[in-house]
């Protein structure tokens, strides 16, 4: 023992312990491995079988030709002093690379969610420079990556992993080189997943509706051990894996990591939940609220991940109470994006024991995801009762594909050429016209507000700062009373439900009521679905527009929350300004700008008061946007926009935070167009020209009349 001199007795424990989860884990996954009826692992580009240390062996290349269809026979593997000096996995050692479209087909034997998962790691080849491969990759219905490539440098190996709907018996991947590029592929996997692993409905957030994703493939963004060490496909039966939640810790003082051995982790007798779910060494371990020596410890343990705009998420919480002492002691509240997930959750009722297993699913809307982020935090519920603590023992985060049956971006499985010039053309006209229309509208933009003339601000007229919009901290007031802890703490004073992004005006519900004169019925400019609009004017005069919404409606809130998402996050000449909310004694309370010269519509179908645009004046304006110039990408991605928007049911329409997420994409794509007049990266830009109409009707595509 002379050498264990010096070493802490916990460090000596936790190796030594090393020894005993791994053959708890072994032990486990005999009894409850699951068998995929398909099951396909592929070591592209190899010329030998790959045994892994998990027991999974994956076909050489010989073995898999016959999956395969290319024109073209390109194998590239590591030299062999590469290789042999190579941390990496052997399965990044060889890869397949193809110059022209090609497709790997599978027999589906099971219908159902299937996996695949794809090994990308540019090879070193003195013919072929994978790191500036760009490519596509989907299957016959899915896209999965588009317009795939190495940014890092050097490039680190890639994995991506999905759970997709095999509904016939084949399931083809097919992989699309970019334009004068390559594609390549290092492994890949496609094996069954259990039926039970996903359910085909699940609790949104926000609503507390049930959402369907029976027909909607995920993409596996994280999977994370919170308070445990990395666990690989060795002690996951599914070939999962499991990083540690350490570097997701928005501040790692505030949580403390708890750990029981596996073998203590219990699982329901009705198998609702098994080790398929997650394996015990994930509900073994969990991070819990730290210790902070006081009487008073309020705080929120906090994670924060990365997330892509326009696509909604499917989060789910693993729990597993390892840390109480007896039953009904422990209750906590479980938040996402500071909106409340699951409130005074009490493990002791759904579990009816310590140590088992539990998981909670929530859905994200797309709407949610603010400034790329997602944020999930656990921290105490509003019950007295119980022992002061908050624990999650494991993190999966799940992308949804889109209405564009895809999981990266908005470019559906069919080329995008398949719409119509036609359509096009009459789309991007009407688009015109709109813009046009409202820059007359708007006109009065360029006249300085009063704050300006006078150099000053009224006490609470302030504008709404966009430079981080989240609903969440528009009004700090709103976040702390319906989506985040109304408790304070010692030692951390950064961290609450509601993320700190610092944004706009919180207005009293006093001020409100003297702007508009205790909301005087003579003051109303209109009613719709949320509410009445009010005419309000600060002291010095300036002239206000305040909604109120009502505080009862489900519908009402959700309203209010994407109006602020949206308006919040843009600033355009054109659009009318959000200055700030209210949320006092339960209302729910928008102040915009007031636009004197109404809306759009009185100006295109006329009002008692407004003359509607003659023909003349809205032809010329269509003439003169005409000649825009206009990158087809950024045609086609509002093209796909405008064509959702007019679906015939509204469930089939996107959310308003879908469509802002596709004309922000559209407009990056004209404005790469704009950095070199009539090209962009060897896309020729479309001039919709007055005098090519004639040559769109005689190739059949006229502008309807």
């Amino acid at each position: 023992m002379g050498e264990w001199k010096g070493v802490p007795m916990l460090l000596i424990l936790l190796i030594l312990s090393i020894t005993h989860v791994t053959t708890t884990n072994a032990i486990a996954s005999k009894l409850n491995r699951f068998v995929p009826q398909d099951n396909y692992l592929l070591n592209c580009g190899a010329s030998a079988a790959m045994k892994l240390d998990d027991g999974r062996a994956f076909r050489s290349d010989p073995d898999s030709v016959s999956f395969l269809s290319t024109p073209t026979d390109i194998k590239i593997a590591a030299k062999t002093s590469l290789a042999a000096a190579s941390p990496l996995s052997p399965l990044y050692l060889a890869a397949r690379v193809f110059s022209e479209i090609s497709t790997y087909s599978f027999l589906i034997s099971q219908p159902g969610r299937h996996w695949i998962r794809l090994y990308f790691s540019p090879i070193p080849d003195s013919q072929y420079n994978l790191t500036t491969a760009t490519f596509s990759v989907s299957t016959h219905n899915m896209v999965l990556l588009h317009d795939f490539s190495f940014i890092a440098n050097p490039p680190n190996p890639v994995v991506r992993e999905y759970l997709v709907l095999a509904q016939g018996d084949n399931l083809k991947i097919i992989f699309t080189p970019k334009k004068n590029s390559m594609a390549f592929i290092n492994a890949i996997e496609v094996v069954s997943a259990p039926p039970s692993l996903i359910p085909n409905t699940t609790t949104r957030l926000g609503p507390q509706d049930q959402f369907d994703i029976s027909n909607n493939a995920l993409q596996v963004v994280y999977r994370l051990n919170m308070g445990g060490a990395l666990v690989t496909s060795f002690n996951d039966t599914l070939g999962r894996t499991w990083l540690p939640d350490a570097p997701f810790l928005k501040l790692e003082a505030t949580a403390e990591a708890a750990w029981v051995p596996p073998g203590t982790i219990k699982y329901p007798d009705d198998n609702t939940i098994t080790p398929l779910i997650a394996p015990a060494s994930i509900y073994s371990t969990a991070q819990q609220m730290a210790s902070t020596n006081t009487t008073n410890a309020r705080f929120n343990i906090t994670w924060q991940m990365v997330a892509e705009p326009g696509f909604r998420y499917l989060i789910r919480l693993h729990f597993s109470d390892i840390v109480s002492k007896a039953l009904n002691s422990l209750f906590f509240n479980v938040y996402v994006n500071g909106m409340m997930g699951v409130a005074n959750l009490d493990l002791s009722s759904l579990t009816m024991g310590l140590a088992v297993a539990y998981y909670k699913d929530l859905i994200v809307e797309s709407s949610s995801i603010i400034n790329s982020t997602l944020v999930v935090q656990v921290g105490l519920g509003t019950t007295d009762s119980g022992d002061p603590n908050a624990i999650l023992n494991g993190l999966e985060i799940m992308k949804i594909s889109n209405e564009a049956s895809s999981l990266d971006g908005l470019f559906s499985p069919q080329t995008s050429s398949q719409v119509g010039k036609r359509t096009l053309t009459g789309i991007a006209i009407a688009l015109a016209v709109t813009a046009a229309l409202a820059v007359v509208i708007c006109f009065r933009r360029s006249r300085k507000p009063a704050w300006q003339k006078t150099n000053s601000f009224h006490s609470w007229f302030l504008p709404l700062n966009s430079s981080h919009s989240s609903f969440m901290s528009s009004c700090s007031k709103l976040s702390r009373n319906r989506f985040g802890s109304t408790r304070t703490k010692s030692g951390f004073s950064s961290v609450f439900a509601s993320s700190a992004y610092g944004l706009g005006r919180y207005f009293t519900f006093v001020e409100i009521q003297k702007a508009t004169k205790n909301f005087e019925e003579k003051g109303v400019l209109g009613v719709g679905g949320f509410g009445k609009v009010y005419l309000g004017s600060t002291e010095d005069g300036t002239k206000l527009a305040i909604k109120r919404g009502n505080p009862s409606s489900d519908q009402g809130m959700n309203e209010f929350l994407t109006e602020i998402q949206m308006l919040s996050k843009l600033r355009h000449r054109h659009l009318v300004s959000l200055i700030g909310c209210c949320d006092e004694n339960k209302e729910m309370i928008l102040v915009y700008e007031f636009m004197s010269n109404g809306p759009l519509r009185d100006h295109l179908y006329g009002d008692t008061n407004i003359k509607p645009l003659s023909w003349k004046q809205r032809l010329e304006v269509c003439i003169g946007a005409a000649k825009a110039q206009i990158r087809p990408d950024s045609l086609e991605m509002f093209a796909e926009a405008a064509d959702k928007c007019l679906a015939d049911y509204g469930v089939d329409r996107p959310s308003m935070g879908d469509v802002l997420w596709k004309l922000e994409f559209a407009l990056q794509l004209q404005q790469k167009g704009d950095d070199v007049h009539g090209t962009s990266d060897g896309v020729p830009m479309k001039s919709l020209e007055v005098s090519n109409m004639d040559g769109m009707e005689k190739s059949g595509n006229a502008i309807p009349s």
